[in-house]
């Protein structure tokens, strides 16, 4: 210490150099620290006393979105009542899950239908909070690293009693858990380039066949795949690079030999009819992913007169 008192240069350096670490630590607190999005304790009416009711929450879906999965947000965040009505949804996901109530979910597909469900409310909440809202990744602080993380980590959602974020609640509760590449084509983030919300949610054994046409569906969309002959190329969404690995393993699951573990093998098995037939004249074709488009998935509004 002495040393130091004989050199003050020094001991200011050591100053600023200590200001600046705790500076730097509040940053870093700020842009981590969560923030858990609350409701009031309140139950859709005639919530039943086993299993867990989607319905109160695809009637909602049914009212708001349209046949392209669009969202009137607006129209939503307008009607107090709405608002109200999804905070009842999740106040039920917020109370019972599979974790803290196994008995409420006897299946696989209910389990799995519940944190799809779940998943998809939490980003509705998310968005009404927030609305107007031009994307999900516009939600940061001016210290975000990431554009999104404000969005996907820092909100938390509360789901049988424990608060999650929205990326811990896709990557540690559905993906590790499920492995079925078909989430994907089900789980919305709230932008225009994710898969198409869909009102209805079967929890038995209907949701084998419901993820099957949500895969087909969104193979079927130019959007998310588009063959062009002129160039041979197959444009693929950026979901089938992010989550290569996710589609692969599934079929390493299916028998698939390693040499035909590709992403064309995967769209030609999901595929039906006549996309099926274009996406096997586009065998040799290169692969491109397109742009993402983050911009939030609202529907636009009506024209004068309608």
């Amino acid at each position: 210490m002495n040393w130091l008192l004989r050199h003050p240069g020094l001991l200011l350096a050591a100053s600023l150099l200590l200001v600046g670490v705790g500076l730097l630590g509040l940053a870093a607190w700020a842009v981590l620290r969560p923030r858990v999005v609350r409701v009031p304790d309140e139950l859709p009416p005639g919530f039943p006393a086993e299993g867990f009711d989607l319905r109160p929450l695809e009637e909602l879906l049914e009212r708001f979105v349209d046949a392209d999965g669009r969202v009137d947000y607006a129209r939503w965040h307008a009607d107090p009542e709405a608002r109200a009505a999804l905070e009842r949804c999740l106040a039920a996901f917020a109370r019972y899950s599979p974790e803290n109530a196994p008995e409420r979910f006897p299946s696989g597909e209910a389990r799995l239908a519940y944190w799809l469900a779940a998943y998809n409310a939490c980003v509705l909440q998310g968005v009404l909070l927030h609305w107007p809202l031009e994307s999900v990744r516009d939600l940061r602080t001016p210290l975000d690293p990431v554009a999104g993380l404000g969005f996907f980590a820092r909100l938390r959602f509360v789901l049988g009693g424990r608060a999650y974020s929205l990326y811990e609640l896709e990557h540690e509760r559905i993906r590790a858990r499920f492995p079925d590449p078909r989430v994907h084509f089900v789980l919305n983030c709230g932008s225009a380039s994710c898969p198409a919300l869909r009102p209805e949610l079967p929890e038995g054994p209907d949701l084998e066949a419901f993820l099957e046409r949500a895969a087909a569906d969104f193979v079927a969309d130019d959007r998310n795949v588009r063959v062009d002959r002129a160039r041979r190329r197959v444009h693929l969404s950026q979901i089938f690079s992010w989550y290569r690995e996710d589609f692969l393993a599934e079929l390493a699951r299916r028998g698939v030999p390693p040499r035909d573990r590709n992403l064309g093998t995967y769209l030609r098995r999901v595929a039906r009819g006549e996309r099926r037939a274009l996406l096997e004249e586009a065998r040799d074709y290169a692969l491109v992913f397109d742009p993402y488009d983050w911009s939030v998935n609202a529907r636009s509004p009506a024209p004068a007169g309608e």
